[in-house]
This record gives C-alpha cells, sequence and structure tokens, in this order.
C-alpha cells in the first residue's frame, strides 16, 4: 500500500543507513513506492557510490548521520565538494536520532537540504523527499519531478 500514490516511481534513491534492519525497513517501504533503492552502508560508501555512477544517476540521497568511518555531514560535505554539476544539486535528507536544534543546523551547514528525526515517520520522510526533489527540480527546469 503506497502512502503516496506514484510520486516516487521510478526514482532512484541512495539509502546511506549503517543499520541492516532500519536499512530494510526503508528500503522495503519506499520500493512499495516503485522507488529503485541503491543501498550502502557507510558514508565513505555513499560518497564512492554517488561519485562513481553518471551524474544525475540518483534523484535524491537518504544519508544517516551517525555511522562508522565516516559519519553523514562529512559525506554530504565532500558530495557537495565534487566537481559535477549533480553535486550541489541533489537533495541530501538527513536521517538521524539526534533531533535538537544544534544537530538540525549542523545538517544544514554541511549542506543537506532536510533534517527527519529517527524513528523516521514515513509520511514525513516521503512529504520531504517529493518536496526537495520538486524544488531542486525546478531550480533546474525540470518539470517532471514528483508528478509521476
Amino acid at each position: 500500500l503506497s502512502l503516496i500514490g506514484s510520486t516516487l516511481q521510478g526514482r532512484r534513491l541512495l539509502l546511506v543507513e549503517d543499520n541492516d534492519l532500519n536499512a530494510e525497513i526503508a528500503a522495503t517501504i519506499l520500493e512499495g513506492d516503485d522507488a529503485y533503492v541503491s543501498i550502502v552502508g557507510d558514508g565513505a560508501q555513499a560518497v564512492e557510490a554517488f561519485a562513481a555512477n553518471p551524474a544525475g544517476t540518483f534523484d535524491a540521497i537518504l544519508m544517516d548521520v551517525v555511522m562508522p568511518k565516516m559519519d553523514g555531514l562529512a559525506a554530504t560535505r565532500a558530495i557537495r565538494a565534487l566537481d559535477r554539476p549533480d553535486a550541489a544539486t541533489i537533495p541530501i535528507i538527513a536521517m538521524t536520532a539526534n533531533a535538537f536544534s544544534d544537530d538540525v543546523q549542523n545538517s544544514i551547514a554541511a549542506g543537506m537540504d532536510a533534517h527527519i528525526s529517527k524513528p523516521i515517520a514515513f509520511g514525513i520522510l516521503y512529504q520531504n523527499l517529493v518536496e526537495q526533489m520538486r524544488r531542486k527540480g525546478l531550480e533546474e527546469g525540470r518539470s517532471d519531478v514528483g508528478t509521476a
């Protein structure tokens, strides 16, 4: 059962989550809305996966903040620093149990577009995903974002 119709249909999402169960649950729900989900387990793998794929491969990144090796803030800064057009514009949404205003400010300062507290309320996640993809799509002149 889809929460929001087919808004995510065909969208390609990079899910960065070090907890296997959390990743599996999130991917199952997102794939239930016909999104394609690629899962990596830490920030370093996220930067590598983003950089290894052609520009435009992913429509958004869902980024855990607290992870081993490279946290989500460092990974976001690394992705934003890449020399390619989509690095600056891809929506990156923080997903974290750290929900204080300082945590939100740190996420935004690192280059994230939104901050969602765990446990994830998937209605809020969908709303943020659609809003960020639509906003970024409009900035890039794309009109097909969020209209599937």
